[in-house]
């Protein structure tokens, strides 16, 4: 009786009820705990070292895409072009503020962290200032420094006529277009341009103070003339800025979202649930889930660029023209790039990158399921966010993926049809499109395995 009574009570079944009880707890070191026990600290180390594995990996991508900025932004060219001295302008005194801003161009190449400066005659454009600004907005330069033709010859005006409207800011230019890269320019070329500038300023005037001074002991005229003028000797010259692509309003580049399958999944999963219906054909499970899919995102996508239709982008505007205004005097409004037409335009572009973004986690999150499927979702906005709001040319070559890769084409397009910038639109789009069909190609495939994974193993992630 007592050998029955142990035994009843171990099983945890009371005598002469049909009903089992459950097992009573055990202690963590009790030998029955063993194996389970052996298995829990397996399965939690090598847990443990694949998400060490994945953050010195994965977030290392993140971290290394600025890692040698100082080192890569010669890579970001600016021109300096001297167009002063040139008929007809040229005198018969000799130039000096172009040969001088040149010439201090050409010392910031010595420097160990210098932008890619790169000195062209006038005659590669021309002889045309215009065409300087078209090189810009077809981004072969980020920038351009401009020595006007007339720059020298207006410093020996002002001082021989005493011209009191001289203007130091008709001497040069500076051309850029904060909308191409708008962390690009205020965090890397901005900051080394304005300090260049100043730096040119300060050489012309040393270089021009003597000149006009020797002249003056010469000429008493030109000595009572330095007093009417003396914005002619200080700062002699000065740099009127045109951007010709501003970034406004400066909230419009919101990252795009990345879609979660988590939302739809237990939805579609009820036409297989036999519960009160027969189940339905999985390859027409796989059908309606791939439709049903792409058609979210095609209302989800509106609703995005609803968001920045609300905030009053620019969605009505035209292209305007290359001469700008100077960037204290820019109309608060974005330069659109296909009028009525561009909110439809920026609605495909979002909708066609969500597809190329979404049905890869789609596709990624029936192959490996949960957990890992957060990791992978870490991992794409990483790989993805560190080539699109990061400009690659300042990044190492490892990064050149990320020409490929879909959100550096969604936003490239979107700014291009915001701001009506130099055209790649085709190039995105069929990146976009690629992405979105080669997954696409691939969905059946996840779908089936992920349905072979559950029948096989449904609680076990490493086989």
């Amino acid at each position: 009786m007592g050998e029955k009574s142990e035994d009843r009570d171990m099983n945890g079944a009371e005598e002469g009820s049909g009903k089992s009880q459950p097992p009573k707890p055990v202690g963590f070191w009790d030998p029955s705990m063993k194996t389970v026990r052996k298995g829990v600290i397996k399965r939690w180390l090598l847990t443990t070292v694949v998400l060490m594995a994945f953050i010195l990996s994965a977030l290392s991508i993140y971290w290394g895409a600025l890692f040698h900025a100082d080192k890569n932004i010669a890579s970001l060219v600016i021109y300096v072009v001297d167009f002063d001295g040139i008929a007809p302008y040229n005198t018969g005194n000799p130039p000096i503020v172009g040969p001088t801003i040149v010439q201090t161009a050409m010392k910031q190449l010595q420097n160990p962290s210098h932008l890619g400066w790169g000195s062209l005659p006038a005659s590669d454009f021309n002889n045309d200032p215009m065409q300087v600004r078209q090189a810009v907005y077809d981004f072969k330069a980020w920038a351009a420094i401009i020595i006007n033709p007339n720059a020298t010859s207006m410093l020996y005006s002002a001082i021989q006529n005493g011209n009191a409207s001289y203007d130091p800011l008709g001497a040069c230019q500076l051309i850029y277009m904060d909308s191409r890269d708008d962390t690009n320019w205020y965090d890397f070329i901005g900051p080394l341009v304005n300090m260049f500038m100043t730096q040119a300023s300060a050489q012309v005037q040393e270089t021009w103070a003597k000149t006009a001074l020797q002249r003056a002991a010469a000429n008493p005229t030109i000595l009572q003339n330095l007093q009417t003028v003396p914005q002619a000797i200080s700062p002699a010259i000065g740099f009127s800025q045109f951007n010709l692509r501003p970034l406004y309003p400066y909230t419009n580049l919101i990252i795009l979202s990345f879609f979660s399958f988590s939302f739809y999944l237990p939805i579609h999963m009820k036409y297989i649930k036999p519960q009160g219906h027969p189940p339905l054909h999985f390859y027409q499970l796989i059908i309606w889930r791939w439709l049903a899919t792409v058609t979210a995102y095609f209302f989800l996508s509106l609703a995005y660029s609803f968001v920045s239709l609300a905030f009053q982008i620019n969605f009505a505007g035209y292209p305007s023209p290359l001469p700008q205004t100077e960037a204290s005097q820019i109309e608060l409004s974005n330069p659109s790039a296909y009028g009525h037409g561009t909110f439809p335009v920026y609605w495909a572009l979002n909708f066609v990158g969500m597809c190329a973004l979404g049905l890869a986690n789609e596709n990624m999150a029936m192959f490996i399921g949960n957990p890992w499927t957060g990791l992978w979702l870490i991992f794409w906005v990483i790989s993805n966010v560190s080539t699109a709001f990061y400009d690659i040319d300042i990044e190492p070559h490892f990064y050149y993926y990320g020409y490929a890769f879909p959100l550096h084409s969604v936003v490239e397009g979107s700014r291009q049809i915001l701001f009506d910038l130099h055209s790649r639109i085709g190039l995105d789009f069929g990146i976009l499109f690629a992405w979105a069909a080669v997954n696409t190609t691939v969905f059946p495939f996840a779908c089936y395995f992920m349905r072979w994974k559950s029948n096989h193993d449904k609680s076990e992630y490493w086989a």
